[in-house]
């Protein structure tokens, strides 16, 4: 087996116990928070499999909490991550499901503050790695482990070419591009994996493109 950085032996530098329950789930949380680009007030955390079975025992649940109040996986703050997100006056529900799913650690993460909300389903994959399945009702596929852009735009010709020429005259590499629609010619969101972080000025002006509704990043 080939192995690409230390990384992928040793795994990530985690409050533990477990780069599966912990830190994957740390990240997931984290993801959710970048995402909804601010502190929620409240968060619905809907659990599945092993996740629902053993998530306060291996800190899947503080590490959740800790991710969506912005806590990355090594942050000393994370034990106390629910504490801390009640004294922020986040109200935090936790839902076990008995619905079964492809991965056995699986998360659908609901946001809200005032009449503003998000729905993310998420899975940790191991070694503290995870993967993005679902937003707001758009199938997708994003690891959350390189910097990414999100791009909500109206379903109509050159969308998809302006961005991506945008990108090109800012000599930024797509690493990864998918697109998902609802239905023909309605909302449909481009997911873009890029090599670097991309500036709030770039975002600024993708937000300006023709049919483009919203830009969100994750940084990693």
């Amino acid at each position: 087996m080939k192995f690409r950085s230390v990384f992928d032996i040793i795994g990530p530098v985690m409050v533990g116990p477990s780069s599966s329950h912990t830190a994957g789930a740390a990240r997931i949380g984290l993801v959710a928070r970048h995402l909804f680009q601010t502190e929620p007030e409240r968060a619905d955390i809907h659990l599945y499999g092993s996740f629902a079975k053993t998530y306060q025992g291996h800190g899947t649940d503080v590490a959740l909490v800790g991710g969506i109040l912005g806590f990355d996986t090594h942050d000393t703050r994370i034990p106390e991550a629910i504490k801390l997100a009640e004294e922020r006056g986040i109200k935090v529900t936790f839902i076990e499901e008995e619905d079964e799913h492809d991965h056995p650690n699986t998360v659908k993460i609901r946001l809200g503050k005032g009449k503003e909300q998000m729905e993310l389903m998420g899975i940790s994959i191991g070694g503290g790695k995870v993967e993005v399945k679902e937003l707001n009702g758009f199938k997708l596929r994003l690891s959350g482990n390189h910097p990414a852009i999100l791009v909500v735009h109206n379903d109509r010709y050159g969308a998809i070419a302006s961005v991506s020429a945008l990108l090109a005259e800012n000599e930024i590499n797509i690493g990864h591009m998918e697109v998902s629609r609802k239905d023909k010619g309605k909302e449909a969101l481009m997911v873009i994996e890029v090599d670097q972080n991309v500036d709030e000025e770039l975002l600024a002006e993708i937000g300006t493109l023709a049919s483009i509704e919203k830009v969100t990043k994750i940084h990693d």
